[in-house]
């Protein structure tokens, strides 16, 4: 264990010496404040995507009424953000009518066949509950629990959460790093040290079997059957990475987890992102079109830690407001206010909901963390 840590220790010392180049520099022309955008994109993630059934619709002003169970999550995780910032009881008059209503439009039910599915909507329930203490959230987050931890299985992979419950070889970083996330949390609300020890013991199998050291990649999956990685990258699986391990980091204070924080936040800001531009890159529409906000929660999440190197902390927030001014002035048309897959060109046709809920946790994130970066 001592030489673990020696280990550590010399890591960061070793990776927070690294030269850090900023080689671009956006056009600073936005008249708003961050505060003043976030109003207006969270206030029309509301008026735009509410359905009065209880949950948010798939696309913006009722041009596709369909509904699925993840993106719900994130539009409710933006609601909440927008009321802890703002105080104001017009967004948390929906968390009682959205926590009732996605349970009918998921069959009567919080399950789901995926594990990730339930693992963000059990941590947006965390959050409600930690913001209301209203006791019927952290009944269900506890539910949800119980359900996503029999996804452990070491019969394939040596271990790590399936994706899916009818896929149990199949081990991917979109189920692992929200799970560790949620135990973690669950950890600091109740001092269960059972939930740190699955905190701990899913981190270190994803960065085991999914995670690169020496660049910072975070790896989609590994097929149990077949024991082959797939090495995509994906700014999702960078994001709830690096979420663990600011949890963890909180929790421990052990370093290594800083240095893993600031491997993974480097290797995306730089190889996950649309060079054009220098922000993070276009991942697709559908569930790709949500992946980039996911990343910049959790960075933010990261950024608001001490101890980080000087000059990646200077270079890692140039990075964060160049994709809010890119996404402000490309990336919408005004007064429509639609948002798509890509943050430097406005969609064409209507505004996904997963597209959508990704700039405003852009926006958000950028408001909370105003008091920083301009």
């Amino acid at each position: 264990m001592k030489k673990i840590v020696m280990i550590s220790s010399m890591l960061f010392l070793l990776f927070g010496c690294t030269k850090v180049e900023d080689t671009y520099r956006y056009d600073d022309a936005i008249q708003e404040s961050w505060t003043e955008i976030a109003d207006q994109v969270s206030g029309k993630m509301i008026t735009g995507f509410w359905n009065e059934a209880g949950y948010f619709n798939n696309a913006i002003n009722q041009s596709d009424l369909g509904f699925q169970y993840w993106p719900n999550a994130h539009a409710m995780d933006v609601i909440i953000d927008a009321y802890l910032r703002t105080k104001d009881a017009k967004y948390s008059t929906y968390f009682s009518k959205w926590f009732e209503g996605v349970k009918v439009k998921n069959g009567n039910t919080y399950y789901n066949v995926f594990y990730d599915d339930m693992e963000w909507n059990a941590l947006t329930m965390l959050r409600l509950y930690e913001t209301t203490k209203e006791q019927q959230y952290l009944d269900a987050v506890l539910l949800l629990w119980k359900d996503i931890i029999k996804g452990w299985n070491e019969q394939f992979a040596a271990g790590g959460l399936a994706w899916r419950k009818d896929m149990l070889y199949s081990k991917n970083a979109c189920s692992n790093g929200p799970a560790s996330i949620l135990a973690a949390r669950l950890y600091n609300l109740t001092k269960d040290e059972n939930y740190l020890t699955w905190a701990k013991k899913i981190y270190e199998w994803q960065k085991a079997t999914l995670y690169n050291p020496s660049s910072g990649a975070v790896y989609d999956n590994i097929n149990g059957e077949t024991d082959a990685v797939n090495q995509t990258t994906l700014t999702y699986n960078q994001g709830t990475f690096l979420g663990t391990a600011v949890e963890l980091f909180n929790i421990t204070k052990d370093q290594i987890y800083l240095v893993d924080a600031q491997k993974i936040s480097y290797y995306t800001i730089t190889r996950c992102i649309d060079v054009g531009n220098n922000i993070l890159r276009d991942e697709g529409n559908g569930d790709g079109a949500l992946f980039k906000g996911i990343f910049i929660r959790y960075f933010v999440d990261y950024l608001n830690l001490e101890g980080i190197n000087p000059d990646y902390r200077a270079k890692f927030e140039k990075f964060l407001v160049n994709n809010g001014k890119i996404a402000w002035t490309k990336g919408t048309s005004l007064p429509t206010l639609f948002f798509g897959s890509s943050w430097s060109q406005p969609p064409v046709g209507n505004s996904e909901i997963t597209a959508y809920a990704s700039a405003a946790m852009l926006f958000e994130s950028l408001a909370r963390y105003q008091t920083k970066v301009k």
